[in-house]
């Protein structure tokens, strides 16, 4: 054969392809990766004799999808990419894709195994829950049509992923699957009718009603086998293929032999049929698998909600502030410093910040907060909320992938596309356990033939069919992605594979303080009189001569006297001192002691030197006559911190606070939450020691903190949580956002954590106990395949729906 035309088909060899297989010694070139794929395993399986013997040329992979693979040629245009594939490096890209036809878990390692060994594909990650894959590659080696053709090649589809087509490929599977099980339960109910006569009549049936009876339930059964069944026997034939032991394929053998001999026992007019028992297995198998798909969907409705969230266009004012006139521009095509309308009730189109109008936004589904967030000139508004009373002007400031929304949903991504090594021991456990149960089979058979032939064949396909280990499979990710859609809800983003697992194992939790802990705000902590004022009097001529101020001290001063204060007069501000003013006639200074002392030339009192030596900031009040009062200013707690830290002691977790504030105010926040353990003045590389220190003592660490201030002690804890807040979000590296900033939510998250962890466990000794009773009940015949059609089916479903109460979790 002509080394310009394909060894394995026979077809010309696109220029620009450079692919071979080593044949009879030699290399012999291929036109596509179909055919070297195959050609591959025709080799590895030791059958390089069908290339000497035959006399014809098979259909090659390009001539059976040449609408396919014309279609994948337009994925290499870059203008095609921009919207889902991502520049890592001169040549390094990376897209995320959506695979449709994936079934089981061993679709997922066939894919990842296929489409990683081909040459210049670096990584391939797949999440079974959400059939979503992360490719990455060097596009000087391979292109993305390639890789697209050899997903192809191999029985599956991948599209660029996107919201819409993920609900249309979902719609799609779920309208498929009603029907398979629609036909599988009609062919069930007519097979019955004839079957359920044969068997009341105990023998008394005269021989040629009962063949009619045989021969009208193998044409019922029919369109349930290769319509209904036709699943099972495609992806079962594709695993044996590629060598594989998938987890259709004792299915497929069970349906398969089971009516194999039933036609022939009808031809024949001798021996047992089993079309009841096929159709009842086939029909409940749909059945599990359709209420399955249907749980897995829903369990990803928030994770979808996000990617469908920003909207597809906007009204731009192309003359803001000359004119308010308004036209209708896609979202993509939105400009930094644009000025864009949002009415009453639509969404935001992209991070920005309030020029005119006041209103509140809905940020549910971005922070988990339900209530509307209030919003006015100079705020900034987040793409993706949703405007909720009146109209407001926003002028752009972040696009596309800069936004706070695409962040989160590229972290999202990230968990998604890792496999925590739980996941991965039990596919390794799922892949053995049906090479295990294969060889069973075959020894059940055997035995069974030798002690009683007529129950050889439907023992066989019980054992074949009930200890199918979907349920084991299963256990884990669906536990795992049910969690992280209800973590999302509430505000906690998870950004790792392995994060829910850690932090229900964590034994430490570590804090800053700065930001976390406290709200990194100022408020008044404490008034100290001296004079002969009243402390309310004091505070409210604090507040006067403050009231130009927007330092911090001066607003948690105006906070805490509330509106109604006098109004100064003559006010003359030093820098770094204070102010000096008229109120109420009388005059006043505030600020640092020397300056307010320095109107009256007073001494300090005694009872301030404590206050000084605390290490928060202390202003004080002085008039002609000497001080008035005190005002102890510092970092203010955050509500909810309280009741997160009572919860973390009151089940056994070790609680250690970690800043680098002064001692006094360290441990002041310290006694106020209830935390022994305080390490004040700590530099960042002493928080990443003192936290390599615990593990090396054997702890479970679990570290809180602002996500850049703290990445080196994020990065060194197992399990780590950043307060998610604005840019910080897309440069995170930690396993958890803290999108809300509402420590309540992180109280929540480790409630739900430590119950997804449960369930794991709970679905594992399920699937195995599960196993290991049905196995023994199948071999000495006490199942009946129907019986093991609905016993595999319903233990895959009572897996699903314990994880689906990982969402009812308790939030009081």
């Amino acid at each position: 054969m002509s080394e310009s035309s394909c060894y394995h088909c026979g077809l010309p060899i696109p220029d620009g392809v450079d692919l071979s297989v080593k044949i009879a010694a030699a290399p012999r070139a291929m036109c596509c990766y179909g055919c070297q794929a195959v050609a591959q395993s025709i080799v590895d399986n030791g059958l390089e004799e069908y290339y000497r013997s035959r006399d014809s040329l098979p259909e090659s992979p390009r001539e059976a999808m040449p609408a396919i693979l014309e279609q994948l040629a337009l994925f290499d245009h870059a203008e095609f990419q921009k919207s889902f594939v991502k520049e890592l490096g001169e040549n390094e890209r990376e897209a995320s894709l959506l695979l449709e036809g994936i079934t089981c878990s061993a679709c997922i390692w066939l894919n990842e195994q296929h489409v990683g060994r081909l040459p210049g594909v670096t990584a391939v990650d797949i999440n079974y829950t959400t059939r979503r894959a992360r490719v990455r590659w060097n596009e000087s080696r391979v292109k993305l049509s390639d890789i697209l053709g050899a997903i192809a090649a191999i029985g599956y589809r991948a599209y660029p992923y996107d919201a819409a087509k993920n609900e249309e490929i979902s719609r799609k599977e779920r309208r498929d699957a009603l029907w398979r099980l629609w036909v599988a339960g009609f062919g069930m109910m007519q097979v019955m009718m004839y079957a359920y006569p044969v068997y009341i009549a105990n023998g008394d049936m005269s021989a040629d009603i009962e063949n009619m009876m045989r021969w009208a339930s193998l044409l019922l059964t029919l369109p349930v086998v290769f319509y209904s069944s036709a699943p099972f026997f495609r992806n079962a034939w594709r695993d044996l293929k590629l060598r594989r032991v998938g987890m259709d394929v004792p299915v497929a053998l069970g349906v398969g032999a089971a009516f194999v001999a039933s036609c022939w026992a009808t031809y024949m007019q001798a021996g047992e049929v089993y079309f009841d028992s096929v159709t009842m297995f086939v029909f409940f198998l749909l059945g599990g698998r359709y209420l399955e798909m249907t749980a897995r969907q829903k369990a990803l409705s928030v994770t979808e909600a996000l990617a469908k969230l920003m909207p597809t266009f906007a009204q731009k004012m192309p003359n803001f502030p000359v004119d308010r006139s308004t036209e209708q521009r896609v979202v993509s095509d939105l400009l930094p410093g644009d000025f864009v309308l949002v009415r009453a009730g639509d969404i935001v189109p992209a991070d920005g910040r309030v020029v005119e109008g006041v209103s509140c936004a809905n940020e549910a589904l971005l922070t988990g907060e339900s209530k509307p967030v209030p919003k006015s000139p100079g705020e900034s508004v987040t793409g993706g909320s949703i405007n909720a009373e009146s109209p407001l002007v926003v002028q752009v400031e972040q696009i596309g992938d800069g936004t706070r929304l695409s962040a989160i949903i590229n972290l999202m991504e990230r968990a998604a596309a890792e496999k925590p090594r739980i996941v991965e021991m039990a596919d390794r456990i799922a892949s053995y356990f049906v090479a295990v149960l294969l060889a069973i089979a075959v020894l059940v058979a055997l035995g069974w033939y030798w002690v009683d032939p007529s129950k050889a064949l439907w023992i066989t396909v019980s054992v074949l069919v009930v200890t199918c280990p979907c349920a084991l499979s299963l256990a884990t990710p669906i536990a795992l992605t049910v969690a992280a859609g209800a973590l999302a809800k509430d505000g906690l983003l998870v950004t790792r594979g392995h994060a829910i697992e850690t932090l229900a194992r964590a034994t430490h939790f570590v804090f800053d303080k700065t930001g976390t802990l406290t709200t990194g705000r100022m408020h008044l902590i404490d008034v100290g009189v001296v004079g002969n004022l009243r402390e309310a009097e004091c505070l409210a001529i604090a507040a006067a001569l403050e009231q130009s101020s927007e330092h911090p001290v001066a607003t948690a001063l105006r906070k805490a006297a509330g509106e109604a204060f006098p109004t100064a007069v003559d006010a003359v501000s030093e820098p770094g001192q204070g102010v000096e003013a008229l109120v109420n006639g009388q005059r006043y200074r505030i600020g640092r002691p020397s300056y307010a002392l320095a109107l009256s030339n007073a001494d300090l009192p005694d009872t301030a030197v404590d206050w000084l030596e605390s290490g928060d900031t202390v202003v004080m009040l002085a008039d002609s006559t000497g001080c008035q009062a005190f005002f102890r200013i510092g970092d203010e707690i955050r509500p909810e911190s309280l009741a997160l830290i009572a919860e973390l002691k009151s089940v056994g977790k070790k609680v250690i606070l970690l800043t680098g504030d002064a001692p006094a105010v360290a441990r002041r926040v310290g006694a106020a939450l209830g935390i022994e353990n305080v390490r004040a003045g700590m530099t960042p590389q002493g928080k990443h020691d003192c936290v390599k220190t615990l593990q090396v003592e054997g702890a479970v660490v679990a570290m809180v903190g602002d996500g850049v201030n703290d990445a080196p002690v994020l990065a060194q804890a197992q399990v780590s949580v950043a307060m998610g807040g604005g840019a910080q979000l897309a440069r995170t590296q930690s396993d958890f956002v803290l999108l809300s900033e509402n420590l309540d939510h992180l109280r929540h998250g480790l409630r739900r954590a430590v119950k997804t962890l449960q369930v794991i466990r709970q679905n594992l000794w399920w699937s195995f106990a599960y196993n290991f009773i049905a196995l023994p009940l199948a071999i000495a015949g006490y199942v009946t395949p129907w019986m093991a059609g609905i016993g595999m089916s319903a233990s895959s479903l009572l897996v699903v729906l314990n994880s689906l109460r990982i969402q009812r979790v308790r939030s009081d």
